[in-house]
């Protein structure tokens, strides 16, 4: 008998992890395009820097390396897709299985997104690695500022989770979410730094960027593991993540008994 809370997601977890085992030619096409892209972005930046004498801004070669082989890992990790999924769940009738389940559904997609993780980090270490010893990225990190990287990260990832699933439940009132979510994922790739490091933006997009959750799901635990923040840059940093971990936790909380009341209304 499952008696508690943690055997209950140990439970799901073990599910989840298996589903992705039968999945493994899908979660190796996902994994691809996550590797894909900001390899491109190096490529290009790195060109850039050459033709400029070396350095774009007060990055150098190894520099602009280090940028975005962390990019590639942090996006991996925080990345979520029940943005893309929601839209299917509410149309296909999906969530009638869902809503009979004592969890609220953010319990299953937060283990299913790190049984995702847990699989292909395994697989995106040692690519990290081998594209490391190609590109020589430099990183030497304060020491505080290392450990404090992987508090970051973790909160990154709750921030960028609660975020995109409250935005997610707009499906539940647009029929075809589709251009809503390419829009979305437009300044994602933008005000996250995953296109370039912010402060080569020009000043307004950093403005917008610095009171938008984008750049606390990415490019700060980035920075931090680049050892470019200060102290107080990252305790700001760490403010900003739990002000929008609460900011899309709350929504969610407000919104959910809503949109599950609208999906029984309209016989779905």
């Amino acid at each position: 008998m499952i008696r508690s809370f943690g055997d209950i997601y140990r439970t799901l977890f073990g599910l989840e992890l298996s589903v992705m085992f039968q999945y493994r030619a899908a979660v190796v096409i996902w994994l691809l395009g996550l590797v894909l892209w900001p390899v491109i972005h190096m490529i290009v930046w790195l060109t850039v820097a050459e033709s400029k004498g070396g350095s774009v801004g007060d990055y150098d070669a190894g520099a602009i390396a280090a940028y975005f082989l962390a990019i590639m890992v942090v996006n991996h990790v925080t990345f979520t897709w029940h943005m893309y999924e929601m839209g299917w769940r509410v149309r296909s009738g999906f969530f009638n299985s869902i809503l009979v389940q004592p969890l609220h559904p953010w319990h299953r997609d937060v283990l299913q997104n790190a049984a995702y993780k847990f699989l292909t980090l395994a697989v995106m270490l040692p690519v990290t690695g081998l594209l490391a010893c190609h590109f020589k990225p430099t990183l030497d990190p304060p020491l505080w500022s290392a450990l404090v990287f992987a508090p970051a990260l973790l909160l990154a990832f709750l921030a960028r989770f609660f975020f995109e699933w409250a935005v997610a439940l707009l499906a539940f009132w647009i029929t075809d979410t589709s251009g809503l979510n390419e829009l979305y994922m437009g300044f994602v790739m933008i005000l996250t730094g995953s296109l370039a490091p912010l402060d080569w933006m020009p000043g307004v997009v950093q403005s917008i960027a610095a009171w938008s959750p984008f750049p606390w799901m990415v490019s700060f635990p980035v920075e931090l593991l680049l050892g470019r923040l200060t102290p107080d840059e990252a305790f700001h940093g760490f403010t900003m993540q739990a002000v929008w971990i609460a900011v899309g936790f709350g929504v969610i909380q407000l919104v959910w008994r809503r949109a599950a009341a609208r999906y029984s209304a309209v016989g779905a």
